[in-house]
């Protein structure tokens, strides 16, 4: 390709925040682009690129000519183990110590494009909660699209945050109100929710502190997202149509791409196919194992990667499990026990044996569609709901925090997919609702909606389908528009 026809392609810069669960799904959102014409830059923070590099390997982010990756500071001392950040500290550094590192980066790629032959940046496509980037965007004359990698919902709960405050229903008056029944009250006022109670919205509102910095963060992030040249969704029209159309009168052009995983799975292989996300090495065993099990008779469980438990909650999920009958693959992360290593009873290998496979990171697109697998317990995480609904695979949840009780309460309420574990978690409740998921009258119904949704997933993210159709309006109505200088 000669240096001109290398000038006249899109340049997107593409800026995930710096966790697993939004990495993986912008780097979806990147190969889909790369696919379309666009040149990429993937901006990882510098911490991040150092822990792909040791699980993925040394070579893995050499990209390609036309897919290229970038780091800027994340302002944070580097942690001592292999571990996801703090989020709210992330939230926090990333709000005010990123944006001058970006604005340079943005100059140093333009710059590069005069003397290499690249692209000049025409784009930025960014995380919903990095809006510093809109600064620079602006600035550079670029147009800038936030994804939101929540779902709808979970995105209208975040836009609600501003409004619970000035109704006075947060913070709580005291520590009391998370147990005495106030997270019931039901909120009838918000566009296209239908009787949501406090407790099934994002979770941070639960605080006693007027000045809680996640309430303020993201009451600011979804205000400056109105400034946005359009908002990207990872959902499909027919799952969350009412809130969807609910934040289109609010906010910028929104774009439904979902299951953006199901989009990029069709993709031909362009060289970008070996690049990937995950953050831990995967122990690709699990799916040998897999393939030894019958049909439908695997519980997968995974609380994802940012979930934290006791040491006590861990042995009430382990019992649970044991207890439960079922044959079960649980992810166990390094950190996934909070300030310790998780070590299970030596009683509970002994007693699960053969019916049971431990560990701690997996490949879960492929786990979820094995066909082994008949149930997932999980943290209701966006990433982990839509890929068990592209999957057709019932849940029982057990969300941890941010908007999980919100995508908990849609897979139950709205979509009849799932069941809830109590956030006190017992090894009696773990054992009857992992039991009526494999096996019960309920666990049925659970999946025969599970594959339901599925088929409207496949339908969304065929070639002709919405999600499709709307990436292609994207990039022509927003990310091909031109630079203003």
């Amino acid at each position: 390709m000669s240096s001109n026809e290398m000038t006249q392609k899109p340049h997107a810069v593409c800026v995930p925040f710096p966790a697993q669960g939004h990495i993986k799904p912008m780097l979806c959102l990147a190969k889909l682009l790369h696919h379309r014409g666009f040149h990429i830059t993937f901006v990882n923070t510098e911490y991040n690129h150092k822990r792909l590099l040791r699980s993925r390997g040394p070579s893995a982010l050499d990209g390609l000519p036309s897919f290229r990756f970038r780091t800027i500071p994340d302002g944070l001392p580097p942690p001592d183990a292999d571990v996801t950040q703090d989020i709210p500290t992330l939230c926090r550094s990333s709000r005010d110590l990123c944006l001058p590192y970006f604005r340079d980066l943005l100059q140093t790629l333009d710059e590069e494009s005069a003397t290499s032959g690249s692209p000049p940046v025409s784009c930025v496509v960014s995380d919903g909660v990095m809006s510093f980037t809109l600064d620079a965007a602006e600035a550079a004359g670029v147009p800038l699209v936030l994804f939101w990698t929540t779902s709808a919902c979970g995105f209208m709960g975040y836009v609600q945050y501003r409004s619970l405050v000035d109704k006075g229903l947060s913070p709580l008056r005291d520590a009391s109100y998370l147990t005495n029944g106030y997270l019931d009250t039901i909120i009838d006022w918000i566009p296209g929710m239908r009787s949501i109670s406090l407790r099934d919205l994002p979770s941070f509102i639960r605080t006693t502190d007027p000045d809680d910095f996640m309430v303020d963060f993201l009451s600011v992030e979804t205000e400056r997202a109105k400034r946005a040249s359009a908002i990207v969704l990872n959902t499909f029209d027919r799952l969350e149509h009412e809130v969807v159309d609910a934040l289109k009168a609010m906010f910028p052009p929104i774009y439904t791409l979902g299951p953006l995983h199901l989009l990029t799975a069709q993709l031909p292989d362009d060289g970008t196919g070996s690049i990937g996300s995950n953050l831990w090495k995967e122990e690709p065993g699990c799916l040998k194992w897999l393939d030894s099990k019958p049909p439908g008779s695997v519980v997968y469980v995974n609380f994802g990667s940012i979930t934290v438990m006791s040491p006590a909650q861990l042995v009430e999920f382990a019992w649970g499990l044991a207890n439960s009958g079922q044959t079960f693959l649980w992810i166990i992360r390094p950190d996934l026990v909070a300030g310790d290593t998780a070590v299970l009873p030596p009683e509970f290998s002994a007693a699960t044996g053969e019916r049971s496979l431990l560990a701690s990171w997996c490949p879960q697109e492929r786990v979820l569609g094995h066909q082994a697998v008949g149930g997932f317990l999980t943290h209701s995480g966006w990433n982990s709901t839509i890929e068990s609904i592209v999957a057709g695979v019932p849940v029982v949840c057990w969300p941890f925090f941010a908007e999980q009780p919100t995508n908990c309460r849609y897979s139950r309420e709205e979509w009849g997919m799932g069941m809830e574990i109590d956030s006190d978690v017992k090894r009696d409740e773990v054992e009857r609702q992992v039991r009526e998921l494999m096996e019960g009258k309920r666990g049925k119904e659970m999946k025969r909606k599970a594959m339901e949704w599925k088929e409207m997933a496949r339908e969304a993210a065929c070639p002709s389908g919405p999600s499709f159709l709307n990436l292609d309006e994207l990039i022509k109505s927003v990310l091909r528009l031109p630079r203003r200088y």
